[in-house]
């Protein structure tokens, strides 16, 4: 995966973070990062494509601390560093004739001479000491052959398949078809790492990863918070006042029946227990918030009963309290 790139990008200025960041500190920038910038939430938006493409890259380097220490021994270098190689006569070879043969397959490694010594006795002492042998045909750098590069895709999810859970089937291009476990609970923007079905290593080593980033679609009524479900159900004015039992849906089963207490307001939350979402660490609950619902047109006859209801309670603000709050009022 190294390249000339990790000479020339800052994947911690690109994530806004401090080379000492801790893995818990990065995902949650990157996280952070990942849902301002995705393409889901910027149709269309070529910058904001390509600022998610960018932050992604960073954060699959320093996310592996193998590739981190990598990318930190190379950055160590200084930006400044670049080597040349012996290309066609007359044509001078450049970083990449160099380092594509010992990270790139289809290229031979070639012999390279610097001041007072090779190109191999060079990058040991870069690296810690070590030559750069082979072994086995492998390249063998800072604690033996190199590991293949992550490979970055991305699925989207119907909402009942990431709360169930599924296989579902990816065809990268140009490989075979691979078969992806998608875990029950899995959340919009994380991410899955399959080990092994990445990149084949370019010296002998293991295969890199397949970092999948899920995204799911909305439901047209429920929505995700953490492990609970949440829905918003209305009631009427009169089932709010004197109470009732209602009819509360939820996800892929039969609606459950919740009571009402009399005088329940708008917003109070009416809590089913083990309704949620179930994934590996626990089971939520459903949270269905009342919503009372006003008529938007009241027939005479009921509109006389209303007036005398209005005019048999006591008079009383519903405001009074916040418009003291509002002046200062103790």
């Amino acid at each position: 995966m190294a390249s000339q790139d990790w000479f020339d990008k800052d994947f911690y200025a690109v994530l806004g973070v401090s080379k000492d960041v801790s893995e818990a500190e990065l995902k949650k920038v990157y996280s952070k990062l990942a849902r301002q910038y995705h393409p889901d939430s910027n149709p269309g938006d070529a910058k904001s494509e390509a600022k998610f493409k960018e932050i992604s890259e960073a954060h699959s380097v320093l996310s592996d601390p193998e590739l981190r220490k990598e990318y930190d021994q190379i950055r160590a270098m200084g930006s400044g560093a670049r080597f040349q190689a012996g290309g066609r006569p007359g044509q001078p070879g450049g970083f990449e004739d160099v380092f594509g043969g010992l990270f790139n397959t289809g290229q031979q490694r070639t012999g390279f001479q610097a001041s007072g010594g090779n190109f191999e006795d060079l990058l040991g002492g870069m690296f810690g000491g070590g030559g750069f042998g082979t072994s086995s045909g492998g390249f063998r750098g800072a604690g033996g052959p190199l590991k293949g590069r992550d490979v970055a895709a991305s699925t989207t999810l119907d909402f009942i398949t990431a709360i169930n859970g599924e296989t579902i089937k990816l065809q990268p291009s140009g490989g075979k078809p691979i078969n992806v476990k998608i875990p029950a609970g899995v959340s919009d923007g994380q991410k899955i790492k399959l080990k092994g079905k990445g990149e084949p290593s370019p010296d002998g080593g293991p295969a890199g990863d397949l970092v999948l980033t899920v995204s799911v679609r909305k439901h047209p009524v429920f929505e995700r918070d953490g492990l609970n479900l949440r829905v918003d159900v209305p009631v009427t004015f009169v089932e709010a006042a004197l109470g009732a039992t209602i009819e509360v849906p939820t996800l892929g089963a039969e609606p459950v029946k919740l009571r009402v207490a009399a005088g329940t307001p708008s917003g109070r939350i009416l809590r089913v227990k083990g309704r949620g979402v179930t994934s590996a660490r626990g089971t939520g609950d459903l949270l269905a918030e009342v919503q009372v619902a006003v008529p938007s047109r009241v027939p005479d006859d009921a509109l006389k009963h209303l007036e005398a209801f209005a005019k048999a309670m006591p008079p009383e603000n519903p405001r009074a309290e916040l418009l003291a709050k509002a002046r200062g009022d103790h």
